[in-house]
C-alpha cells in the first residue's frame, strides 16, 4: 500500500470520526431537550390517547416528541435521513432511527418507566446509540468501537452467575402468537431463571448494559425500539444477535442480548441464534 493510499484512508478515518463527534454531540442536546418536552407532559391527567393496535398506545406527546427531534435533526445534517415510528421515513446512507417514547403504555398510565431512543446508522452500520430516560435523568450513548456510558460513566454487563441467579427481561408483541411467548417463558422459567417485564424494550436493553438485568429477549422488535440498546449492549461487554453492521436493510426481527455466560442458555430457551438475523423485506 503506497504512503498515498495510507494518508488517502487515514483522512476518510478522521472525516468519519469528526463526523460522528460531531453527530453524537448534537444528538446528547437534542434528546435532552425532548427529555424536557415528554417529562413535561408526564403525568398530567389530561392526555389524547389512541391505540394504534391493541395494547398498542399512542399520546400526542409521541408526536410532538418526533416532529421536535426531526426539526432540530434536519436544521443540523439536512442530508441525513430520518426514520420515526410516528412518521416513518426512508432510508439513505446516513439514516437516523427515532423512537420518541419507548414505553407509551407505561407514560401514558403515569409510570415512570419510559424512554427516548435515537440511533444513527451510517452506511449500513450503527454507529451511534442514545437512549434518555427523562424521569431518572439517566443518559446511556454508546459509539461504535468506543464503548457504552450511562451519564458519563462507563458501564459494563453483570458479571458471571449461576443461571439460578440472574434476571431475564422478556418483552412480547402482538405481531407474534401468545403461545409462543408462552413457551419461551416456560423454557426460561424451567432453566431457573428470574423473568420480569417492564413494557419498554429500550431501557430493558439498556438495562443489559448497565448490568441491572442479565439478559433481554422479544421475538419481534423494531428497529426505532433496539437499535440503539443492542449496540449499547455490544459496547458494553454483551453478546447480540445482531452484528450491527453491514445491515441489509433498517427493518425488524428477534431480539437477544445477554451477558457472554448466558448466551447460550438464553439461546436454547428463546431459539433465537446470535448469528446475524436476516429482517423481513422492507420497513416496519
Amino acid at each position: 500500500m503506497s504512503s498515498i493510499e495510507c494518508n488517502t484512508r487515514s483522512c476518510t478515518d478522521l472525516n468519519l470520526k469528526s463526523s460522528l463527534t460531531q453527530r453524537e454531540e448534537r444528538c446528547r442536546d437534542i434528546i435532552l431537550r425532548a427529555g424536557e418536552i415528554a417529562s413535561k407532559a408526564f403525568g398530567q391527567q389530561a392526555k389524547t390517547i389512541t391505540l394504534k393496535g391493541p395494547q398498542d398506545y399512542l399520546t400526542e406527546t409521541d408526536a410532538a416528541v418526533e416532529d421536535f427531534i426531526r426539526q432540530e435533526l434536519a436544521a443540523s445534517f439536512p442530508n441525513d435521513a430520518v426514520l420515526g415510528e410516528e412518521s416513518g421515513g426512508a432510508e439513505a446512507d446516513i439514516t437516523w432511527v427515532v423512537d420518541p417514547i419507548d414505553g407509551t403504555a407505561n407514560f401514558a398510565r403515569g409510570i415512570p418507566h419510559y424512554c427516548i431512543c435515537i440511533a444513527l446508522v451510517m452506511h449500513r452500520r450503527v454507529e451511534l446509540g442514545v437512549i434518555y430516560q427523562p424521569e431518572s435523568k439517566e443518559l446511556y450513548v454508546a459509539r461504535h468501537g468506543n464503548g457504552a456510558r450511562r451519564n458519563g460513566e462507563a458501564i459494563r454487563v453483570s458479571l458471571p452467575a449461576p443461571v439460578e441467579a440472574c434476571t431475564v427481561e422478556l418483552g412480547w408483541s402482538t405481531r407474534i402468537p401468545s403461545v409462543d411467548y408462552l413457551q419461551v417463558m416456560e423454557n426460561l422459567l424451567k432453566a431457573g431463571l428470574n423473568v420480569r417485564r417492564s413494557a419498554c424494550g429500550a431501557l430493558g436493553l439498556a438495562w443489559v448494559a448497565d448490568g441491572r438485568s442479565d439478559a433481554y429477549v422479544e421475538l419481534h422488535m423494531n428497529p426505532w425500539d433496539c437499535l440503539a440498546g443492542l449496540l449499547l449492549v455490544q459496547e458494553a461487554g454483551g453478546v447480540v444477535n445482531q452484528a450491527l453492521s453491514g445491515l441489509p436493510r433498517i427493518g425488524a426481527g428477534p431480539v437477544l442480548a445477554a451477558t457472554p455466560e448466558l448466551a447460550s442458555a438464553m439461546m436454547a430457551a428463546s431459539g433465537i441464534s446470535l448469528a446475524p438475523f436476516h429482517d423481513e423485506p422492507g420497513l416496519v
